[in-house]
């Protein structure tokens, strides 16, 4: 009860405004989908079409379901008027403003539908389906036909762009993005093509009596006062959507003048740079005001910590952080009262500050060059690779013929990394983190790690028999292998910059490297490897260890001999086929 309690308390603090619209958006953008399938039916028949739309009414007039999306949907709008109230400060070169107006201009142009054919249904049971809105479209007011073709492509448009801001930062975007794009362009042209065709057919066979009489009856279309008496609801609820946008600007300025009468303030970036602005901004909405670059991969929505800022100088003055603000920090690590997430914190007084992510990579003139890689969460596979007794091996020999030999072992492990499709990172010493999973799925990125520790056995059985002469001992390596989500970015300053993986999932693996030493064997794989490669349960003996930073032992395979993870991973990939 107290873990799940805990996770409740977890939850609420990681969700904010942002998430709830998002949560709505996303539900309505379902809804939009089956909409548009629907439509495409068109392409076959009318028929089609009024087969399709009998289980999408059936599902989304479902109780539960329609209580869910009517208040996702009541709940998107309020949230979306409010966005336009509390955001002071938009990327004017991005697509965010875009979105905005999109999603505000949506319940204008759809009023007029939902109350013909939802409140016509509930008020005067009209039986409104395709041959009915197809022929109000093609045939009695052809206007609205543009009308609603507006409609469906503000809607698809303005979910794709809400879908593209929420699943850009996620590892898997990048290779998804094609598929996702294909379907943002197909579903739409489809739909808008099976309402011609429909529209068209609708349009010929309404010229026959017995068509009409059949589909316009009075329960199907209403008389002419229920409609006009649905006109005037539907004027009324436009009118009063407007005049709750009015009230909005209107509050936005009314707060822009209390902001002015309640003073300035300055703040300093730490570099030389000041800027002033009214009380009330965030720090990143004043960078974005006064055009000073400021590090934030997610837009301001406090999804990422790269806006981060560390205060100078007393920070006791300065708001408490909100919710999702504590949530961010912590889940970053930091319990440092001076470090705050700059799209968030909205100081009342002078305040200096430096930025702890740079938004761009500076040479040594000084001169901007190209933009610096960072913030990116994903999965990686991280291996760590130890050669062991180099410190013996140094003190027996002289420095230049230790350098020649640790290189080569480098080397030698750098092969097998790359040959498997990994990534060499960094070289500490004699040894070395690799990365894999920046180009291939979680599973693939496991079985690269496993396949790479076997063949970094191999290359060095390789180069112990080519430096025989000159070994007194053959070379030997411990390896520990560890997934899991980490930050990926460039790290350093200027022209001293790395490309590297941070997190707890780069560390377990140092750590379990380290084991080797004690547990007498060539590598040790997390159960989070072995389970995401695919290696059947039984196939390496299992351990828990105590990890140095975790409360909980973790569960670990140890491997005496790397070189059979070669046939292990090739022998669950044929079960698998």
């Amino acid at each position: 009860m107290a873990i799940a309690a805990a996770h409740m308390s977890e939850l609420v603090r990681a969700t904010s405004v942002r998430q709830v619209r998002l949560i709505c958006g996303v539900i309505l953008f379902s809804y939009v989908i089956s909409h548009f399938l629907n439509h495409a039916l068109g392409n076959i028949s009318v028929e089609a079409m009024e087969a399709g739309v009998y289980y999408h009414t059936a599902f989304w007039q479902f109780l539960p379901v329609a209580i869910l999306f009517y208040t996702a949907a009541l709940t998107h709008m309020g949230l979306g008027i409010y966005a336009l109230y509390q955001r002071r400060q938009f990327r004017w070169r991005t697509i965010e403003p875009l979105q905005l107006v999109l999603g505000l201009s949506i319940p204008a142009l759809v009023m007029g539908h939902v109350i013909g054919v939802r409140l016509g249904y509930t008020l005067y049971d009209h039986q409104k389906l395709y041959p009915q809105e197809l022929y109000l479209f093609f045939v009695a007011a052809p206007a609205r036909l543009w009308q609603m073709t507006t409609l469906l492509l503000i809607a698809w448009v303005h979910g794709c762009i809400g879908i593209y801001f929420w699943l850009r930062l996620k590892p898997f975007f990048t290779r998804a993005a094609p598929y996702l794009l294909a379907a943002a362009v197909l579903v739409p042209t489809l739909s808008l093509l099976g309402i011609y065709q429909g529209g068209r057919s609708v349009e010929i066979e309404s010229d026959d009596r017995d068509w009409r009489a059949q589909n316009l009856s009075r329960r199907q279309v209403g008389t002419v006062a229920e409609g006009n008496t649905l006109d005037r609801i539907t004027g009324g609820l436009t009118v009063g959507y407007f005049g709750l946008l009015a009230l909005a600007l209107a509050a936005r300025g009314v707060r822009a003048w209390r902001e002015r009468r309640g003073g300035m303030i300055a703040l300093s970036y730490g570099n030389g740079k000041t800027v002033r602005v009214p009380k009330g901004l965030s720090v990143l909405e004043a960078s974005l005001r006064h055009n000073v670059p400021h590090a934030s991969v997610c837009g301001g929505r406090a999804r990422c910590s790269t806006c981060r800022i560390r205060i100078i100088g007393d920070h006791d003055a300065l708001p408490t952080p909100s919710q999702r603000e504590a949530f961010v920090l912590t889940r970053v690590g930091t319990a440092d009262p001076s470090i705050r997430l700059a799209c968030q914190l909205r100081p009342t007084s002078d305040l200096s500050f430096f930025q702890l992510f740079t938004p761009h990579t500076h040479a040594t003139d000084g001169q901007a060059s190209t933009p610096a890689r960072i913030g990116q969460e994903r999965y990686l596979v991280s291996l760590f690779v130890d050669m062991r007794g180099s410190t013996q091996l140094a003190e027996k020999r002289l420095p230049f013929d230790t350098v020649f030999i640790v290189n080569r072992f480098l080397g030698a492990v750098s092969q097998a990394v790359i040959e498997n499709g990994g990534q060499p990172n960094q070289f500490v010493g004699d040894g070395m983190l690799a990365l894999f999973g920046l180009t291939a799925d979680p599973q693939q990125a496991c079985r690269q790690a496993l396949k790479a520790a076997a063949g970094i056995a191999t290359h060095i059985d390789e180069l112990n028999e080519l430096l025989s002469h000159d070994l007194r001992q053959p070379i030997r390596f411990g390896v520990g292998i560890h997934g899991g989500e980490v930050i990926i970015g460039d790290i350093g300053y200027r022209d001293h910059i790395v490309f590297t993986a941070l997190g707890d999932a780069v560390n377990v693996a140092a750590r379990l490297q380290d084991m080797t030493k004690t547990l007498a064997c060539e590598a040790i794989v997390s159960e989070e490897v072995r389970r995401t490669a695919g290696l059947v349960d039984d196939a390496l003996p299992q351990q828990e260890v105590a990890i140095r930073g975790r409360d909980e032992p973790l569960a670990v395979r140890v491997v005496a001999d790397a070189r059979q993870l070669t046939a292990l991973v090739d022998g669950s990939a044929r079960v698998a086929a």
